[in-house]
Order: structure tokens, then sequence, then C-alpha cells
């Protein structure tokens, strides 16, 4: 039995590429290894997978690897062989790679259970118009490879634009916070009255219905304003189940959560109730309330930090905790000026952020740009 590497559509990058990270590994036998074991210049064609904004199709050619050259496709992959004397395996890289990207592989497809299926025998039957000339597809082929590659550049330039204009963001607003560690501070639960919500029962359909409360999740609670919530609890659970009706312009913090949730924060913008897992930070005369909530988007990673230093299975935030947090408490005018500044600068920064990303959505169109000019006119002519 060999240890042999299986590529699947996870392994497959843009322009026809692949990674060879994150292999799956197989034990076969030297017969099944010797029938599937993939050459330099087969490809790699998903016939199962993609989603509901992705239509399977894509596919990639096989040039071997540095490391070894045991690999086979994975169950979801088909492996096309081609014909050296009469196609160059690059030139129908790109060649298939323009049906998948132009949106011509959707209808060869099938969907069942959310998986979309390749319907092989019409997609192999389908007609592909290349030069005769094995010479002319390689020129090609180049060319393209190039120009691929070129865009390519472009599109990581733009990404580490794009993502340097998002880092900014947080930089910066650590920055404008940095100039107040001389300022006074209060604990947070001098600071502010706090409080805390619960979850009603489920089993009883008189606290959910009819819904007439908004009830926040933590999941909603993610460094946006909250117009709306996904669930309302009736006026019954108000009056019974240990919730308050919480003014707008209260802030809330995401004490335990899913993924990125612990330690983020949202102002409130309508009355609403919270389940146990947000820590609600009631409004009063003595702060603009973006003060405290930009100081809390700026401390996010130290919330997460705070919460993991008390060890244990789960790395969760509580009131006490939250309650002795040292805010800075300048003047409610000087909190102003400050917020003014911030959210100024914010501006500036959400217009680069724009930019970038526009520029990056643009790039990415490139290559389905790039195919259809050099494949559009063939088809044609069909």
């Amino acid at each position: 039995m060999n240890g042999v590497s299986v590529l699947r559509s996870t392994n497959f990058r843009a322009g026809g590429q692949l990674s060879f990270e994150n292999q799956a590994v197989l034990a076969i036998d030297d017969v099944t290894l010797e029938k599937k074991r993939l050459a330099a210049g087969d490809i790699l064609l998903e016939r199962s997978g993609g989603g509901p904004l992705q239509p399977v199709g894509r596919v990639a050619g096989f040039w071997g690897s540095e490391a070894h050259n045991q690999f086979i496709c994975g169950n979801f992959i088909s492996r096309l062989v081609p014909k050296k004397d009469l196609i160059d395996s690059l030139y129908l890289v790109y060649a298939l790679l323009h049906w998948h990207m132009s949106g011509k592989t959707e209808k060869f497809q099938t969907a069942t259970t959310g998986i979309r299926n390749l319907q092989m025998k019409q997609y192999l039957d389908n007609e592909l118009c290349v030069p005769e000339d094995v010479d002319h597809q390689r020129q090609i082929a180049a060319r393209l490879k190039t120009q691929l590659a070129e865009v390519e550049t472009a599109r990581q330039a733009a990404q580490v634009q794009w993502s340097d204009t998002r880092l900014l963001r947080a930089r910066l607003l650590k920055a404008f916070f940095a100039e107040l560690d001389a300022t006074p501070k209060k604990k947070l639960g001098d600071y502010a009255e706090t409080t805390s919500g619960s979850t009603p029962s489920r089993g009883n359909k008189q606290y959910w219905q009819p819904a007439e409360i908004a009830w926040v999740k933590t999941g909603e609670v993610a460094f946006a304003p909250i117009t709306a919530t996904e669930e309302a609890i009736s006026k019954l659970a108000l009056a019974e189940c240990s919730l308050s009706l919480l003014p707008p312009k209260t802030i809330l913090i995401a004490m335990y959560g899913q993924g990125k949730t612990r330690g983020q924060s949202a102002i409130m913008e309508i009355p609403a109730t919270t389940n146990q897992a947000c820590f609600p930070i009631l409004p009063n005369d003595t702060w603009d309330p973006a003060f405290p909530y930009l100081w809390l988007k700026s401390s996010y990673q130290d919330l997460r930090d705070l919460s993991e230093d008390r060890g244990g299975n789960q790395a969760n935030l509580n009131g006490a905790l939250l309650k002795a947090l040292a805010v800075p408490a300048p003047s409610k005018t000087e909190q102003q000026h400050i917020v003014a500044r911030i959210q100024a600068a914010m501006t500036e920064i959400d217009a680069m952020e724009n930019s970038s990303k526009a520029a990056l959505e643009d790039i990415n169109r490139l290559p389905g740009r790039v195919l259809a000019q050099a494949f559009g006119q063939q088809e044609n002519h069909q």
C-alpha cells in the first residue's frame, strides 16, 4: 500500500492553478495507483460541489510537484487526459476555464441538496473550437499565462492595499485613545448603570407570539448600529422573564459567542431586550454614547485577551470583569470633540477602503475578460 496525496476542489486556485497545501493522504494499492496517478499535463475538472453563488466546473492544470509525484484526484474531481497531438494542455485549461467563468457550464449542471453536479456527458459532448496547429495553441496559451500572471500580481497588490486600509482603521482608533492615557479613568461599573438579559423559554409559545418587542442575540452585536433584530418576544415574556426593555443608545457588549463575536460591541438604535450573553450599558448624561462605544471597539482585542486569561474550558467575559474595566473619563464636551475627530478620520478611511475594494473587485473580473477576449471570437464562429 502507498500513501498518496489526493487533490480536491479545495486545492483549486484562480487562473487554473493548483495549491499543494492541505492535501489529504490516502493509502491505495499499486494497481490502483498506476491507474489513477496523475501525470504532468492532466487536467482536473470539478464535477461536483460548487454552491448557490459558485457554479461547479472549475478546472486546474496538473504540472507535477517538486515534492513527489504520487497524486490522484478526489472523488468529486474528474481527470481529463488531453490528446497531446491534437491539443495543448494549458490551452485546454484556459478554454475550459473560460467556459466556467463565462457561465457556459451552468447549462450542464443539476443541483441536489445544495450541491451542484456536472452532467459529464453533456459537458464532454459540447464542441470546443480550437486552432488545428498545436504550436499556435501553445503560443496563445503562453500569452494568456503571461497576462493572467500580471493580473494575479496586480490582484495581490490590490488585496494588500485593501487589507492595509482595513488595518489602518483599528490602528488609528487605538492611536486616538492612546492620547488619553493621562486622562482620569473610572471603572465602567461606576461610570454607568449596567444590567443583564435572558432567554425566555422556547417551550412557551406565548413568550414568542405575538412577536412584539425586539430581542437581541450576541450574533447581532457586531460593531454596527442595531436597528432591527432577527427575533422578538411578547409583552408577556417581558413581564415574566427577568428582562428589561432597554432604551435606544444602550451599548451592548457580547460576553460570549461563536468565532469573533466575543468582545464585540454595538449601539442600539431601537428599544429592545437582550439575551443573557449580552452586557447592556445604559445611556446617561455624563457621556456621549459614541465615546465609550468607540473606546470599546478600540479595546476589542484587549477584551478577548482578558477573557482568555481567565483559563477554563471556555473563554468568556462576565459582568464582573466588564464592570471593572478602567474607562477614560474626560468631560462630555471633550468626549464629543474626540468622537468628531474619530468620525472625520473614519470617513476618510471609508473612502479609501471603498476605493481599494472597488479596485480589487475590478481586478478580480479581469481574468474573465482576458479569457473572453481570447476565446470569444472562436465561439462566435461555432
